[in-house]
């Protein structure tokens, strides 16, 4: 069956020169349904599962300056199996989406905006943003968590066909933040949420049943924005990094963040089902991390992967249009500096240590082979940015082993988003599988979804699925597999 059109939604957005609503984050609206499409190269036949992404898609003019993190949810889902692919994509209904759809214009201010703006404030995460849940996407329990970075609710759909399933009902009242984990060894998702009241902070456990099991204050000295945790075998990894908003800004309802690099950064290690009398708190060099990779326990220590950030609130760029420097410089890799870092917290001891893992290259939103998370890996898959944007031009796998590096471009004008890693049915070593991405190629002006041999990135992809439209720019995405969508459902 040919590519069908689900439903074009009634946008009211009106062109502009806005960075980040043209090229490749032109907004689409359409749904689309396709089962056959051009294949160039060969589609695997060892994997059957899902690849599936979440992007930040506008609708309405914004009110006041629009930010990318404000777009509205939009979900891609490419299924894999015997060889074939199928492609869907659908809006995340939200509250805030139906209620602006019914309204015909935005109603929220976005984060780059004025609040006090906002058609319909004192609704939303935090208050005053509207939980768009277009920031992460996981598969738990048999379905898709789709989230927002800012602790919205969390949102339900089929893996295979995106129907809509609802608001989470476990959902806590202070919401959940983007970047809930899942550990496959044993099917439990770890999440945690933060707001602009005490205790600032909850940890929380939800079962392989999709019941919640487990929620907990982690009390912090205030309103923080922690955006990732990270997880091993036996410990939680949850943090307070020195990037807030100062609470003299708060109080004029200005919710800027700020580097206070004369605070340390600290992470809270708690065993999995802890109480907040069992939690540890270790300190490191002060910095911000968006994303972590994964964390394992090795004799008395727990070590952490990430990417830290040299310069976690730069100056605005000196190109591009006036109005969006500042926000372009917030969203530029190349400005923040990430790099990989290693972090080792001495369960005996109490003392921490760290080191850069790779000091030459400027890399984020990476990926392992989620079947060892919370153990002891050795590739890691990093996305490469084109500098002064935030757009991804590529992935480098590196081995901690030997120390090597490859790398993978997408090419000019191409660019993709995270890039999860597939393993190969019966796979014998954690690299034996594949990379997938969405890419949008500006220059041919379509979308396609690409497949590389995770062994030998830097050959040719292994192949090509052009969809039926070219979609906006994104960045988080994960594979689940068929045989974990089916073992892990909670129906």
């Amino acid at each position: 069956m040919p590519a069908t059109l689900i439903n074009r939604i009634k946008s009211t957005l009106t062109d502009n020169d806005h960075p980040y609503m043209n090229g490749a984050w032109t907004p689409n609206f359409d749904e689309y349904d396709a089962t056959e499409m051009e294949v160039i190269g060969k589609i695997p036949d060892d994997i059957d599962g899902v690849y599936i992404r979440n992007t930040e898609n506008p609708v309405h003019d914004p009110i006041g300056k629009y930010h990318p993190f404000d777009g509205d949810g939009m979900v891609h889902m490419m299924h894999f199996s015997n060889g074939k692919a199928k492609y869907r994509n659908r809006f995340v209904r939200t509250r805030g989406f139906e209620a602006e759809a019914e309204a015909g214009q935005a109603l929220w201010a976005g984060l780059a905006g004025n609040p006090a703006k906002s058609k319909r404030p004192g609704w939303g995460a935090h208050e005053r943003l509207k939980d768009s849940s277009s920031t992460d996407v996981v598969v738990h329990a048999g379905k898709i968590l789709s989230t927002f970075y800012q602790c919205g609710e969390g949102y339900r759909l089929d893996p295979y066909t995106l129907d809509q399933l609802g608001i989470e009902s476990w959902t806590p009242i202070d919401g959940l933040s983007a970047h809930a984990k899942v550990d496959e060894a044993t099917g439990e998702l770890l999440f945690f949420n933060y707001s602009k009241h005490p205790p600032y902070m909850h940890y929380g456990v939800v079962g392989k049943d999709n019941k919640l099991k487990h929620y907990i204050p982690i009390e912090l000295p205030g309103p923080r924005l922690p955006h990732d945790m990270a997880f091993s075998k036996n410990y939680s990894i949850l943090n307070d990094l020195p990037v807030f908003w100062p609470d003299e800004m708060l109080a004029k309802d200005i919710h800027a963040s700020v580097f206070h690099p004369d605070l340390p950064s600290r992470f809270a290690v708690l065993p999995r089902y802890g109480q907040p009398q069992d939690i540890r708190w270790f300190e490191a060099t002060p910095t911000y991390v968006l994303h972590w990779l994964n964390a394992y326990e090795e004799g008395d220590e727990i070590v952490l992967d990430g990417y830290f950030q040299n310069d976690p609130t730069p100056p605005p760029l000196d190109h591009g249009p006036e109005p969006y420097r500042r926000l372009m410089a917030y969203v530029d890799l190349y400005s923040m500096k990430p790099q990989l870092h290693r972090w080792r917290f001495n369960l005996r001891t109490g003392e921490t240590s760290e080191k850069m893992l790779y000091n030459d290259e400027i890399v984020e939103f990476g990926t392992i082979n989620q079947t060892i998370a919370g153990h002891k890996h050795r590739y890691i898959y990093s996305v490469t940015s084109k500098p002064g944007w935030f757009l991804f031009t590529g992935v480098i796998k590196h081995d901690l082993e030997t120390g090597s590096a490859s790398r993978h471009d997408f090419g000019e004008g191409r660019y993709g988003s995270e890039a999860p890693f597939i393993p190969r049915k019966n796979a014998t070593t954690e690299d034996d599988g594949y990379l997938v991405s969405f890419i949008s190629d500006v220059k041919k002006d379509r979308s396609e979804c690409v497949l590389l041999d995770a062994n030998e990135i830097t050959r040719e992809p292994l192949c090509q699925i052009i969809l039926p439209h070219r979609i906006c720019s994104g960045t988080h995405a994960v594979w689940a597999s068929a045989a974990d969508i089916r073992n892990n459902s909670a129906d």
